[in-house]
């Protein structure tokens, strides 16, 4: 399982609605003859026939009634654009009204019955006028292309304007309203709907777990499945399919998508974003943690923390090595998260579960070719290092074993060498944080030695007729000499200072392999 180091958090913030805009005074009008530099009131008995006009469930104050002619009605443009937080320009030589609102821009001329929107042309059914000192716009077309839908009411001569700001809102409230009256299920029943839908993952190399998530799409963590070149699904029923390889994946995100060479026959799990997953929320998770198949077990989301741009939920779950991939459910059935890892040797339950909105927008960029193409990736080390420049085993040493995450903390190597000593042999030499290994090293030897005991069997996979060393180091500058070391570990640093470097791991291999792990 892969573990997570908490940094910064950030955040994901639904917008509010944008304050209305204020709009400043017209250009270029300088006397009462000028349109909109004066307006005169409407007279009662017009106003009285006059359709009202409500924007976002109030009414608009208009600053001229509005009328119809011919089918459509008019409003003042100041009115209408303000009250669509757009803004307006008037071009009183060419007697052109541009209106803005974020990348819309609408250009309409009084008395011509075609306008622009973003440059391109659109027909109206009626040209803006100028009435009594005042520009009126078609408000059914001004509105909708800013967004907002328009009713009629005839009963009550209204017409009835929503912004897109407030449609926004109200869908938003309906979202809330609707996650609120959503039914609560048992582990039992989460269970019931969900068991079939989880798999147990086999591959050459590993083993972890698989949400279903289409006909013969399988939804897991990228570490499941990455250097693997065979693999298998076997479902709760004991059915086991072939994988044809990987669909896609995102390594930053730790998820990947892969294929069977059947149908699974399972029900498809949907694919949502999790948003309305919070910290304290109950939640069960169905994984295969050491090859128990389809384990279920609960708690709670301890905290949601981010890293490198990707959301986690911590959760209080039990989970395990090959619990990775597995599926992590909220109390209302929805599919919130993929589990990932955790901190070993705690009694605190420190796990971790991939936010499903990652898996939602990888879900998202899936193609059709990409199905057809599926394929195991790329190993990530060669096959053969024979005949290497030592220049470039150094780069793939520092690349691909550059540090390892351990129970404790990361261990990172540092100062790497390659070179072939005197006796012929191929010697690799590294050193290892000295702050880790003064606080982690002994309790972290054992998990030393099985990481070195596989980057052996890597080495002598591509170096199969060398024999190799592999030396990490202890390597620290002193203020003092230190005492009960052995001579040749404490050597003068100048200007007072000592030399503090000794062997951490030594490990020897060629058709056997001795490893040696101080402690």
């Amino acid at each position: 399982m892969k573990l997570v180091n908490n940094k910064l958090a950030t955040r994901i913030v639904i917008p509010m609605l944008a304050a209305g805009l204020l709009l400043a005074p017209l250009p270029g009008l300088s006397s009462p003859s000028a349109v909109e530099a004066a307006v005169a009131p409407a007279p009662a008995a017009a106003a009285a026939n006059s359709p009202l006009v409500y924007v976002d469930g109030k009414k608009l104050t208009l600053s001229a009634s509005a009328f119809a002619q011919n089918g459509v009605t008019f409003v003042p443009m100041r009115n209408i654009f303000g009250a669509l937080q757009a803004s307006v320009t008037w071009e009183p030589k060419t007697k052109t009204i541009i209106g803005r609102k974020g990348n819309i821009t609408i250009t309409l001329t009084v008395g011509q019955k075609t306008a622009l929107i973003n440059g391109k042309s659109i027909k109206l059914d009626a040209a803006p006028i100028v009435k009594g000192g005042v520009t009126f716009v078609p408000v059914r077309f001004t509105s909708q292309s800013l967004g907002a839908t328009v009713k009629w009411d005839s009963t009550a001569n209204t017409i009835r304007i929503t912004s897109a700001e407030e449609a926004q809102r109200l869908a938003y409230e309906n979202w809330l309203e609707q996650q609120a009256n959503i039914p609560k299920l048992t582990t039992k029943q989460i269970v019931e709907k969900y068991d079939q839908s989880v798999v147990l993952i086999s591959t050459n190399i590993g083993q972890g777990s698989g949400i279903v998530i289409g006909d013969n799409l399988i939804l897991t963590n990228y570490h499941v499945i990455v250097d693997a070149t065979s693999a298998t699904a076997m479902t709760v029923d004991g059915e086991s399919l072939g994988v044809v390889g990987v669909v896609h994946y995102n390594k930053t995100d730790d998820l990947a998508i892969i294929k069977t060479e059947e149908s699974i026959g399972a029900p498809a799990v949907e694919i949502g974003y999790g948003i309305n997953a919070e910290k304290g929320d109950k939640v069960v998770a169905i994984g295969s943690p050491l090859g128990f198949q389809n384990t279920v077990s609960e708690g709670v989301i301890s905290n949601i923390i981010y890293e490198d741009g990707v959301r986690y939920l911590q959760i209080s779950v039990p989970i395990d090595h090959g619990s990775s991939g597995g599926a992590l459910f909220s109390d209302t059935g929805e599919l919130i998260g993929i589990t990932s890892g955790g901190i070993e040797n705690t009694t605190a339950q420190l796990n971790i579960a991939v936010s499903v909105m990652h898996a939602s927008l990888l879900e998202g960029t899936v193609t059709e070719q990409m199905i057809r193409q599926a394929k195991f990736l790329p190993p990530s080390l060669p096959d053969t290092l024979v005949g290497a420049p030592f220049a470039d085993v150094k780069k793939l040493m520092e690349e691909q074993f550059g540090s390892v995450q351990l129970k404790a903390s990361t261990a990172t190597f540092t100062n790497w060498e390659v070179k072939r000593d005197a006796e012929g042999w191929y010697v690799i030499t590294a050193d290892i944080d000295p702050m880790f290994y003064m606080y982690y090293g002994p309790a972290s030897a054992d998990e030393l030695r099985i990481w070195t005991a596989n980057l052996g069997y890597e080495l002598h996979r591509m170096l199969p007729d060398e024999k190799i060393q592999f030396l990490v180091s202890y390597d620290r500058v002193l203020t003092f000499e230190p005492r009960g070391y052995e001579e040749n570990e404490v050597t003068p640093a100048g200007e007072g200072k000592w030399r503090l470097r000794f062997p951490v791991i030594d490990m020897q291999v060629k058709d056997q392999l001795v490893i040696d792990v101080k402690q």
